[in-house]
Parts: C-alpha cells; structure tokens; sequence
C-alpha cells in the first residue's frame, strides 16, 4: 500500500508529544515551525506514488506493491534500482535533506538481509525483525533513527556517585511483555515527521551495559515518549523568498525522553547484548546499504551547489574572469569524481550472504569520507565566489510592496541585464545554502552524521585490501634481489618465472 501526501499528513496527526522550548506542539502539520516541513513532506510521498513514476519508485512481489527503498537486492540491477529511487527523493530535496523516507528504511532492509545475525548470541529477536520489515514496508511507513547516547551519559560513575538517574536511554523494568525504558537518545532528525523510530547503539558499549544495549523500532507517539526539539529554523512570517531552503527543507531534530515507557516485546529485536546491539549494523548489510543513500543524497546537493556556484559567478560578472573559470573548472571536477565513486560502488558490485547484493563497501566509505572531508572547503569555495554580495540587498523581498522602495530598489540594484528582484532571489538562495542556522546546521551534519573522522577512516582501514596491496609491492620486489645489475635483472626475472 503506497500512501498518499493526504494520508501521511493525516496519519502524523497521532498525538505524539513535541516540545520547542517550554511549548507543546499541538499539531505539528500547522504549527509554523513545522507546517512547512509536513507539507515537503507531504509532496514527496505525492511524488513517490505518482503513477507516471511507479516502475522508477515501487515494486511488486507476490502480488503487492512496495516503495523501492524496501528491495532486497539480488542482483546488480537491483542496486541500480535501488540508486534510481534514492536519486529521484534526492533530486526532490536537492539532497538537503539527510532524513527522507529512504533513509532508515535502507537500514532495515539491510538488516533483513542477515536475519540470523540475530540467532548468533543470545538476546537477538530475529523474527520481531522480519516482523518489523514486513510491517513498514507493507504500511509504506517512513522511520527515523535515534543511535547514539546524549553527550552528558559518557561519565556514567560521575552519576553513579551521586546517586542520580544516567541520562543514557536504559531498560529499568521487564517482564514478559516488554521492557520500560527510561532516559534518552540523540539524535532522531526528521522525527517530528516520522511514523516510528529505531532505538539504538551505533556506538560501542562495555561488556557492563546491558540494559543500555536495547535495541528497538516504536511508534514516536509511544506512551512516556516526549519529544525536544532543538530550536526551529523556519518561523512563523519568515518569507519563502528571503529563506527558500529553510522554509521548504528543515527537517527539525529531536532529543527522545523515555519516562517509563513500556515497549512490546515484539517491537524489540536486541536486549541485554552490548556487543550485538552495535554489531547488527555491520555484519549485516544495514551500514552499506544506508549509506549509499547518504552518498546518493551528497551527490544530489553537491551538483545543485556547482549550479548556484556558477550562476552566482555569472550574476557578478565574473564568470569568464580566468581565475573564476579555474574555480568552477575544480568544482566541476569534484562534482564529477564524487558521483562517479557512486556509481562505482554499483558497478563494482559484491555478493553478500543468503544470495543478495550490496554496493561495495570500499568505494562507500571512500565517498563518505570525501563528503566528510570536503564539504566545508565546498562551503568556503563558494563563499569567495559570493564576496559580500548577499550583504548588499535589503533585509527583505518585502520593500517592493512600498511604492517608493520599489522603485529605489529596481533602479539601484538592477545591474545590467539582471533585474534587482532576480539578484536578491540568488544571492537570498546561497546564502540560506551557505550562511544561515539552516546551513550552519547542515555543516555539522555532514561531517558528524556518520560518526567522528577517526570512526569513517577506521571504516576506510578496515575495507582496504592490505593483502592484495602488499602482494603487488611483494611481488615486484621478488623480480631483482641485493646488489644485482640492471644487466642481470632479466635473466633472474625469467628464472624465478620458470
């Protein structure tokens, strides 16, 4: 079953409990910080199915129809139909949305590639898993994920001392039902406008935190649940001109606060397993197959950043000034090299377990740490580019609704053949991509998102083929021994070969 924008924003209307400061948001699809966010939303479930786009975005299997973010693939054209589907929700936001529907549920689906990871140890719920997957993709769900502790829980005697509750999400009570968690989780972007969220540990855990170690997919209006946003970026009279990314795409972050909130024992599917509870995300396929999606999505914004960098340049008539054309030329260039470390984790393709696919993990985390490493020289590149045109304009699009202003404002900062209004509405955009809370948020995301550099380079370690690598520098030097001439060089190379 697809679901339609009408029917997503109805089915957010759940009663979950949303604080912006010492408020509560009653509705979250009217709430000015929110509305505009539910109604991006909104348009692209309205985008995702649209008949003209079903065999780009759905499939079918046994007779049902399914988001193509939830196909287990088993072939090479499956990742490619998978890459389709991520392009298409990333093209629609531009990639600035890092929390779109595809998102988690490329975690899942990669979860369920190798369900029996959770047979091997004790406290994995193998069948609550495939239960789970089969209920999100059936009710074209969109989840979240929240899989890291609050900074405050890393001191945990510091609590233990004083005898205070750790901040750490923990299970404080179970019994056959379930378990009661208290505590919290960081960081569930996109959570005001999701269905449900995994709860998780993408970091490591010591052998001693069981309880801490629970891993489990709820619904976010989920009773003793709270939700705390970090302050909105999109407010109430802020004008779609002035902020045409913030208003359209700021897909909010919450803090989760457990407060005995009780969790069906089906909705569990790690507990009392500190090291399974991280493990699931990499011997499983749920690491490699979500974050192609993230490279998907950087893909996507890097080329809509080439395109304002090179219209910015125009629009100051600089554009043909050597200096600039060697700018743009390098950004160009990255533009591409990236997307093609995209397309080669499917053209590189690898087996993975039980008869499935994934992209190659190598080129993954290559991609990754390039975005993590580049981003914000991106930002800088493009911030030269500007100089300090966005300081020039009015505060706001609004003095062309006074006559006089209007008038002032069309004779003096019209500059050649680019009407005032045109200028201001690119500069208004770069500087939202570049300059504003939206975009300094952003900067954090991209380089924090996966976890620290030491963690993504780690990845990079692990996944480099140091045997092979070794072998041919080994080989090589196996052709000439000590002190040996160039002369004889061949002679000792054709003897070693026979």
């Amino acid at each position: 079953m697809l679901m339609t924008g009408k029917e997503y924003l109805q089915s957010i209307r759940d009663g979950r409990v949303i604080y912006v400061g010492k408020e509560r948001v009653k509705d979250q699809t009217t709430h000015p910080a929110f509305a505009d966010g539910a109604r991006t939303y909104a348009a692209l479930f309205d985008m995702k199915s649209d008949p003209a786009v079903r065999d780009l975005m759905t499939f079918e299997e046994d007779g049902e129809c399914y988001s193509m973010y939830y196909l287990q693939p088993r072939s090479q054209e499956d990742l490619r139909r998978r890459n389709r589907a991520h392009r298409k929700i990333a093209d629609f936001c531009f990639g600035l949305m890092g929390r779109t529907p595809d998102a988690f549920a490329g975690n899942l689906t990669g979860l369920s590639l190798k369900p029996e990871v959770f047979d091997s140890e004790p406290g994995g719920g193998r069948n609550n898993l495939l239960a789970i997957y089969q209920h999100v993709r059936r009710n074209d769900l969109f989840a979240t994920y929240a899989i890291v502790p609050p900074q405050g829980a890393r001191n945990k005697d510091y609590y233990l001392a004083k005898g205070l509750p750790q901040p750490a999400l923990r299970v404080t009570a179970e019994d056959d039902k379930g378990v009661t968690l208290n505590g919290m989780k960081m960081l569930a972007s996109g959570a005001a406008y999701a269905h449900e969220v995994l709860i998780g540990n993408v970091m490591p855990l010591a052998p001693d935190q069981l309880k801490e170690s629970v891993t489990c997919v709820i619904p976010l209006n989920l009773a003793g649940l709270t939700l705390w946003s970090r302050e909105p970026f999109n407010r109430a009279g802020m004008n779609r001109f002035d902020r045409p990314l913030t208003t359209r795409f700021d897909e909010s972050d919450c803090m989760l606060v457990f407060k005995d909130a009780k969790v069906p024992q089906e909705k569990v599917i790690v507990h009392d397993n500190p090291a399974l509870s991280r493990n699931i995300y990499i011997q499983t396929a749920a690491h490699v197959i979500s974050n192609h999606q993230s490279n998907v999505r950087f893909g996507s914004k890097l080329r809509f950043m080439l395109g304002v960098a090179s219209l910015i340049a125009r629009f100051t008539g600089a554009r043909d000034i050597p200096a600039v054309r060697d700018t743009l030329g390098r950004l160009a260039a990255m533009e591409a090299g990236y997307n093609a470390m995209i397309d080669g984790q499917i053209e590189a393709y690898q087996p993975f377990d039980n008869g499935f696919v994934i992209f190659n993990r190598r080129y993954l985390y290559a991609a990754i740490h390039w975005a993590m490493e580049n981003h914000s020289q991106l930002i800088g590149i493009m911030r030269e580019l500007m100089g300090g045109g966005q300081f020039q304009f009015p505060a706001s699009i609004d003095v062309l609704e006074d006559p006089e202003l209007r008038d002032l404002f069309e004779t003096f900062w019209t500059a050649g053949e680019f009407a005032a209004a045109d200028r201001m509405k690119l500069f208004k955009l770069a500087w939202d991509l570049i300059g504003s809370d939206h975009a300094s948020r952003a900067a954090s995301y991209e380089k924090f998102f996966v976890g620290p550099a030491f963690a993504v380079r780690n990845y990079n370690f692990i996944n480099a083929p140091w045997d092979e690598l070794h072998a041919a520098v080994e080989g090589f030097m196996d052709t000439y021994g000590t002190g040996e001439s160039a002369a004889n060089t061949e002679p000792m190379r054709q003897q070693r070969r026979s």
